[in-house]
C-alpha cells in the first residue's frame, strides 16, 4: 500500500454546533490553489448534525480527517491544540467554521515562508459584515508591505495583531517553544500570539489578504458578547497572563507596547458600547476594569488620544456615567462635550474646574480652542432625550448642547434620518433652556416612513444638520451653496430601547412595531402575510432586471431612434457631482449670450450647487436616459456612461478635467495589458467625441495620443479657467471675498489650499492628506489658515484640535472657487497645479511618495523634479521654512514656474469659454 504523501500545510479548522457553515469553510481550504494540504476538523464535541456532516466531508475527500474531542471545552482552545498534536505537515494554520481562507491564502504564504525561512507568516484580514455586505481591513496600517521583522522588538505594533488565524507558523517553531492556546479562558489567541511574537526569531508580513472573517449580523460569538461581564473578567484575565508571561520570559520592556494595545484596543472596545449600558452595569464594569486600569504607567496613557483619556480618566476617578457620556465623542470628531469649564487660559471637559492634579491633566482640552472654533467644523452636541406615541406619529424630543456658543441667532435645524435612497427631514426649533443649551421636538409621522418588505431601518446615527444664512448668487459669480453646514450625529445616551406600538390611519389592519435601538438605528416593521412577502421579492426581482443597465440600455435605443430635440443640451460635469469644471462655465457662456437652447444637467444626488433655474435630472434615471436619447448636444468633462451609444446627430463636446502628469488611457498599464474588448469599450467611449477641449500643446502631445482620439481640437485653452487668468477683474475679486467670508476666514490671515490627488490603490482611505496637519498649523502661526480640498475619490475631517486654522474645503463643488480665495497652492501631482499657474501665486509640491507614485501602475509623462513650479518638498518641516520665507522661496523658483507656465497655459488667454462655444454650437473648429 502506497504512504500517504505529507502534505504542504495542515489546516486546522475547528467547529462547534455549525453544521450548517461548516462545508463552507472546509471548502475553502479544499479549493486552494495549494493543492497538497490537509484539513483537519477538531469538534468541539457537537451536539448538532456537526458530526455527520464532518465525516461525510472526510469521506468525500482523502485530504479531509475528522478529530473529535470527548467533551466539550466551551473554548476555542482545546481543539486547536488537537489540531497541533495531530498535525502532518510542515506548516500549520488555523481557521474557524463561520469563517473562510481567500483562493491564494496557502500557497502565497507557504511561497514566502519557504522563501524567507521566518519562524511564521502573517497577513491581511479582511472582515466581511454579513448583513450588509460591506468589508473593512483588520488594522491595515500593519501590512502595507511585505516585510521581514527580526522578532517584534522591531516593531512593537504587532501586538495588535493578536489573532492566530491569520498566520502560518512553521510546525518546528511551535514544537521547539512549546506553543499550545491556554485552555480554560477566552481570547486565547492573544496569549498565544504574544508567545509567538515574542519567541520568533523571524516573522515576515504580507500585504495581502488571507483571512476572511466573516460576521453575521446576529451572533453569540466570544468577541460579540462584550454585554456580558464575565467577556470583561476574561479579557482582563487574559491581559494579566500576558503580563506575568512578559516578566517571567524576561520581556518586560515590551509590557508598556503590550500595555499600549490593550487600552487602544480591548479597553477602545468597551468605551464605545458605554453609552448604551445600564447604570448598574457601568458601575459592576468599572468595578472590573479599574483595578487593572490602575496598574498601567501614566506615559502609556499619555499616547492615547484625548478622548479616549477623557474616557479612561472618568471611569478610574468613579464616575462611569460621566465616562459614558463622553465615550460617545469616540470616532466622532464633530460632537461636544456637555459642558466646558475654563481658568486662566485652560479648558477642561466638564462643567467644573477640576481640583485633583491628574484630572487637570487628563480632562484638559485646551488643544481643542473650543472658543476659536467656526461654525463649520466646530462642535456640538445632540442627544435624544424621549420618544413617545402621539397618534399616527412619534415625537422625539432632543437637548442640545452648544458648548463653544457657534448656533446663536439665524441657525435651522434639521433632524435628518435616511434609509438605502430615502431620507426623511424633520425640522427642528431650537429652544434655548439654558447657557448654551437647547431643546427641540420633532414630529415623525409613521404613515410618511417608506416601508418596504422588511420594514424601514434608520441609519445608524442620525444627523442633526445646522445650516446657517443660506447664501445666494446676485447673478453667475457663486453657486447658490448653503453656507457652512454643521453635521453632528445625535447622541444616544439613554438606556435600553424604546419600544412603540402604532396604529396609523391608511395603512392597512397591521399595527407598526417601532424600534428605537440601542445602536441608534430607527426600525419600523409592518407584518406582512407570506404571499405579499413574495409577490413583493418577485416583484423586486423584474424590477431590477427592467430598471438595471440592460433594461435602461434597451430603452435608450430605442429613444435614440426616434427624432431628436434640436435645441436640447444635456450637461454633466465630474460624473454628475456638481455644477462645476469646464461645462460650468461653457454653460455660462450660452447663458450670456442667450442662444435659444433648453439646457438639463445631470446630478448624484446633492443638488446645492446648481443655479435654482437649471433643469436637473438625476444621473442613471429614466429622465436621464431619455435626455441622453433626444439631447442634440452632449457636453461633459470626464466621460459619459459607455453604455450609451451617441445617437446620430448629436454632438459630443468633451472638456475632459485636467491636463496630464500621470499617464492615461492606453499608456496605462492596466488598459494597455487588458483584454481585447476591455480596450475596444475604451475606443468606442472616446469615438463618441466629436470635439476635445485643447488646453496647451503638452495635452495634446500626451493625452491625445493616449486615448487614440482623431477627432478635432478647440485650442481654446479651458474654460475654467477664465476666472483665474482674470482673477484680478472686480467680479473675481468679490468672489473670493465671498468664499473667503464663507469659509470664515480671519481678517488678515492668508489662505494656503491645500489639494493632493488620489492614490490609485488607496482610493477613500484618506491616505493621499500625507502633510502633518498638527505639525504644520504650529510652524505657520496665526499667518495662515489652510484650505484642505481632497479629491473627489478621497475623503478628509478636520481633526479635532485643528478646527481653527484648518477648513475642509469640500462643500464647494468647483474649486475654482477656492482656488481664487487662495494666496497660494500646496499640492502633489494633481493637476491642479496646470490650472493654478494661470494666476501667478506660489505653488509648493509635497512629494514625499514621489518615487512610489511615478513608479506606480500607472507612471508619469514627466519627471516632476524637471518641470516643478515650485520647490519640490519631502517633509512638513521643509513645508514649513519654505511657506515662512514664501517670497524667497517664490523668487527662487521664478525661472521653473515661467518655464512651467510656457509649457501648460500658453493656450489660456481668458476667453476659452467664448472659443468653445463659437466652435462647438455657433461653427466649426480651429482645425
Amino acid at each position: 500500500m502506497t504512504e500517504a504523501r505529507t502534505p504542504d500545510v495542515s489546516v486546522t479548522i475547528i467547529v462547534y454546533n455549525d453544521a450548517e457553515r461548516l462545508p463552507r469553510a472546509v471548502r475553502s481550504v479544499l479549493d486552494q490553489t495549494l493543492r497538497n494540504l490537509e484539513v483537519i476538523i477538531a469538534d468541539d464535541a457537537s451536539t448538532d448534525t456537526t458530526e455527520q456532516i464532518a465525516r461525510r466531508l472526510a469521506a468525500s475527500d482523502p485530504r479531509v480527517r475528522y478529530e473529535r474531542l470527548e467533551r466539550n471545552s466551551g473554548g476555542c482552545s482545546a481543539p486547536r491544540n488537537r489540531g497541533i498534536e495531530v498535525a502532518r505537515a510542515p506548516y500549520l494554520m488555523f481557521l474557524d467554521s463561520d469563517d473562510e481562507l481567500p483562493r491564494h491564502a496557502c500557497k502565497s504564504m507557504l511561497l514566502v515562508a519557504e522563501e524567507t525561512g521566518v519562524d511564521f507568516v502573517t497577513g491581511e484580514v479582511t472582515r466581511l459584515f454579513e448583513e450588509s455586505g460591506r468589508t473593512g481591513l483588520w488594522y491595515p496600517d500593519l501590512f502595507t508591505e511585505q516585510r521581514v521583522l527580526r522578532g517584534v522588538r522591531e516593531d512593537p505594533e504587532y501586538f495588535f495583531d493578536h489573532l492566530s488565524t491569520n498566520k502560518l507558523y512553521r510546525a518546528d517553531f511551535i514544537a521547539r517553544h512549546g506553543l499550545r492556546f491556554p485552555e480554560g479562558v477566552h481570547y486565547e489567541d492573544q496569549l498565544f500570539s504574544a508567545h509567538a511574537y515574542t519567541s520568533a526569531e523571524s516573522f515576515a508580513v504580507v500585504p495581502w489578504e488571507i483571512y476572511t472573517w466573516r460576521l453575521a449580523a446576529e451572533s453569540d460569538s466570544i468577541s460579540s458578547s462584550r454585554h456580558k461581564i464575565q467577556n470583561v473578567v476574561d479579557r482582563i484575565a487574559v491581559a494579566r497572563m500576558i503580563d506575568g508571561y512578559l516578566a517571567d520570559a524576561g520581556h518586560a520592556e515590551l509590557q508598556a507596547a503590550k500595555d499600549y494595545k490593550f487600552l487602544k484596543h480591548d479597553m477602545r472596545l468597551y468605551l464605545g458600547d458605554l453609552p448604551f449600558r445600564t447604570p448598574a452595569w457601568l458601575a459592576e464594569f468599572a468595578e472590573v476594569v479599574n483595578p487593572y486600569l490602575d496598574r498601567i504607567d501614566d506615559a502609556v496613557y499619555a499616547r492615547l488620544s484625548r478622548e479616549e483619556r477623557i474616557c479612561l480618566h472618568l471611569l478610574r476617578a468613579g464616575r462611569p456615567e460621566e465616562a459614558a457620556a463622553a465615550a460617545r465623542v469616540l470616532g466622532r470628531p464633530q460632537l461636544a462635550p456637555r459642558r466646558i469649564a475654563s481658568e486662566d487660559g485652560r479648558t477642561w471637559w466638564g462643567g467644573d474646574v477640576p481640583q485633583d492634579e491628574a484630572g487637570r491633566r487628563e480632562l484638559d482640552i485646551t488643544e481643542w480652542r473650543m472658543e476659536q472654533q467656526v461654525f463649520a467644523t466646530g462642535r456640538v452636541r445632540h442627544e435624544l432625550e424621549s420618544v413617545r406615541p402621539d397618534g399616527g406619529a412619534l415625537r422625539l424630543r432632543i437637548r442640545s448642547y452648544d458648548p463653544a456658543g457657534l448656533i446663536g441667532g439665524g441657525v435651522e435645524a434639521v433632524l435628518k434620518l435616511a434609509a438605502g435612497g430615502s431620507a426623511l427631514d424633520l425640522p427642528l426649533k431650537l429652544e434655548p433652556v439654558g447657557e448654551r443649551e437647547y431643546v427641540s421636538e420633532a414630529a415623525l409621522d409613521i404613515r410618511q416612513v417608506p416601508i418596504g418588505v422588511v420594514g424601514f431601518a434608520g441609519r445608524r446615527h442620525p444627523q442633526v444638520t445646522l445650516s446657517r444664512g443660506r447664501e445666494k448668487r446676485s447673478d453667475l459669480l457663486l453657486a447658490p451653496q448653503d453656507l457652512p453646514v454643521r453635521h453632528a450625529e445625535v447622541s444616544y445616551h439613554e438606556v435600553g430601547t424604546h419600544t412603540v406600538t402604532v396604529r396609523p390611519e391608511g395603512r392597512g389592519a397591521g399595527r407598526l412595531e417601532v424600534e428605537w435601538e440601542r445602536s441608534g438605528a430607527l426600525r419600523v416593521a409592518e407584518p406582512l402575510g407570506p404571499y405579499l412577502r413574495n409577490a413583493k421579492r418577485k416583484a423586486g426581482r423584474v424590477k431590477r432586471i427592467v430598471t438595471g443597465h440592460e433594461g435602461k440600455a434597451t430603452v435608450y435605443d430605442a429613444f435614440a431612434k426616434l427624432p431628436g430635440r434640436r435645441d436640447l443640451v444635456v450637461f454633466e460635469a465630474m460624473e454628475g457631482r456638481g455644477y462645476a469644471d469646464n461645462p460650468r462655465y461653457v454653460h455660462e457662456e450660452l447663458r450670456r449670450r442667450d442662444l435659444p437652447l433648453d439646457v438639463v444637467w445631470s446630478h448624484t444626488g446633492d443638488t446645492s450647487s446648481f443655479p435654482d433655474d437649471v433643469t436637473l435630472v438625476r444621473r442613471g434615471s429614466w429622465e436621464y436616459v431619455r435626455a441622453l436619447a433626444r439631447a442634440r448636444y452632449w457636453v461633459d468633462s470626464h466621460n459619459l456612461p459607455s453604455l450609451y451609444r451617441k445617437p446620430e446627430g448629436t454632438r459630443y463636446l468633451q472638456t475632459w478635467h485636467g491636463q496630464t502628469l500621470k499617464s492615461m488611457g492606453f499608456d496605462v498599464p492596466g488598459l494597455r495589458m487588458a483584454p481585447p474588448e476591455v480596450q475596444q469599450r475604451h475606443r468606442d467611449s472616446v469615438n463618441r467625441w466629436d470635439l476635445l477641449v485643447c488646453p496647451s500643446a503638452e495635452f495634446e502631445r500626451t493625452f491625445v495620443p493616449a486615448n487614440d482620439y482623431t477627432g478635432a481640437l478647440v485650442r481654446s485653452g479651458y474654460p475654467r479657467n477664465d476666472v483665474l487668468v482674470r482673477w484680478q477683474e472686480p467680479e473675481q475679486l468679490e468672489l473670493a471675498a465671498r468664499v473667503r467670508k464663507r469659509l470664515e476666514i480671519p481678517e488678515g490671515r492668508k489662505v494656503l489650499l491645500y489639494a493632493p490627488t488620489f492614490r490609485d490603490a488607496a482610493r477613500n482611505s484618506g491616505r493621499s492628506i500625507r502633510v502633518d496637519l498638527p505639525e504644520l498649523v504650529a510652524g505657520l502661526g496665526d499667518e495662515w489658515v489652510v484650505v484642505v480640498r481632497a479629491h473627489y475619490y478621497d475623503r478628509f475631517t478636520v481633526p479635532l484640535e485643528l478646527g481653527h486654522a484648518v477648513r475642509d474645503g469640500s462643500g464647494f463643488a468647483d474649486v475654482n472657487d477656492l482656488m481664487l480665495a487662495s494666496d497660494a497652492l500646496l499640492t502633489d501631482y494633481s493637476s491642479l497645479m496646470f490650472d493654478y499657474a494661470n494666476t501667478g501665486r506660489p505653488i509648493l509640491l509635497y512629494t514625499d511618495d514621489y518615487e512610489a507614485y511615478r513608479t506606480s501602475e500607472r507612471g508619469t509623462y514627466y519627471d516632476l523634479a524637471e518641470i516643478a513650479p515650485g520647490p519640490m518638498l519631502f517633509s512638513t518641516g521643509e513645508l514649513v521654512d519654505a511657506m515662512r520665507d514664501l517670497p524667497g522661496t517664490a523668487d527662487r523658483y521664478t525661472g521653473h514656474y515661467a518655464r512651467f507656465r510656457d509649457m501648460f497655459c500658453s493656450y489660456e488667454t481668458g476667453q476659452a469659454s467664448k472659443l468653445v462655444v463659437d466652435a462647438f454650437f455657433e461653427g466649426g473648429s480651429d482645425e
